[in-house]
């Protein structure tokens, strides 16, 4: 077991997860059999890192600044002008913004993001992505997106299926988005994705589906009970989070009889490539204690953070 959770300091919080899974997974009390044995975990910030601002940004950037390119009307609004500026700040507040309860500019950003894709087949759509994940590089970390996956999670998630558990990914991000890399980067297959959505439609001239001009769901908060259980049928006995977005569902795997609620502190100041922060989290920290959350200390829990670069690829 120690080879298995081999990134997890010998804290009190590895010791919770162990006995939390070996009690569910055994023969005595408290066991639950395997097809109630369902985990959640949030991709951003607690998969891999979301910081200087979250992946799918950095590929809907991209075709901002393409876009202000062809028409430089455009690079005088947001979002486009961060996109042309490179200003992640900007990108990355309007985030913030949201978990702290201000969804102004988060509106400019989706209003922009169902422009790129209104339209456009979901086929043609997937191929861009997976484009983009052999190409792009993790701002701040230099590496290939596979080298920003939190490799003690990547171990949590083999930790869990070796013991009877059926993993899914429940994101505020964009589902489409993460299913082209789900499988390689965290061995989560794509049906077992659920994150927000824009609508769909068949188009009977191409025989195609595409993606329309409005969000079909917008899975965070309130809405990711609900999405689990439209998606998956089954209350989790455990959950993963990092943000107060994700409040909402380590509440709900609470409701189980026997649960555990994970909450990522990214509080790291050691220089080993995670950036600390609060921001985002403010509500979900303060709410830990009263919830009986877990939190897991990037700085403290984890011995290391990132897959090793062997593992992540050089190109």
């Amino acid at each position: 077991m120690r080879d298995t959770l081999r990134s997890w300091a010998e804290t009190p919080t590895r010791r919770r997860i162990v006995d939390f899974v070996e009690r569910v997974s055994g023969a005595g009390p408290g066991a639950v059999p395997p097809a109630e044995r369902v985990a959640v975990f949030d991709n951003d910030g607690t998969l891999w890192t979301e910081k200087p601002m979250p992946t799918q940004l950095h590929y809907i950037v991209q075709q901002w600044a393409a876009a202000a390119s062809a028409d430089p009307a455009l690079a005088e609004r947001q979002p486009y002008a961060a996109a042309v500026g490179g200003d992640f700040g900007w990108l990355s507040a309007a985030v913030d913004k949201h978990y702290a309860g201000d969804d102004s500019d988060l509106k400019l950003l989706i209003g922009a993001i169902l422009t790129s894709t209104d339209g456009v087949a979901v086929q043609d759509y997937e191929r861009a992505v997976a484009e983009f994940y052999r190409s792009a590089r993790h701002p701040t970390l230099g590496t290939p997106y596979r080298g920003a996956v939190y490799q003690p999670m990547i171990e949590l998630l083999r930790y869990l299926e070796a013991h009877g558990f059926s993993c899914y990914i429940i994101s505020g991000g964009d589902r489409d988005f993460m299913r082209p890399i789900t499988s390689e980067y965290y061995g989560i297959p794509p049906e077992r994705v659920v994150g927000s959505a824009v609508g769909l439609s068949y188009d009977a001239e191409s025989a195609e589906v595409r993606y329309g001009a409005a969000f079909d769901f917008m899975d965070d908060g309130p809405m990711k009970p609900v999405r689990i259980w439209t998606r998956i049928g089954r209350r989790p006995i455990l959950a993963a989070g990092n943000s107060n977005g994700d409040i909402e569902m380590l509440r709900y795997a609470q409701g189980s009889p026997d649960s555990l609620a994970l909450l990522i502190r990214h509080d790291d100041t050691s220089g080993r490539g995670d950036t600390p922060y609060d921001s985002g989290a403010e509500r979900a920290l303060a709410a830990a204690a009263e919830h009986d959350f877990t939190v897991v200390s990037v700085r403290d829990d984890w011995s290391s953070v990132f897959v090793p670069q062997a593992a992540a690829g050089t190109a």
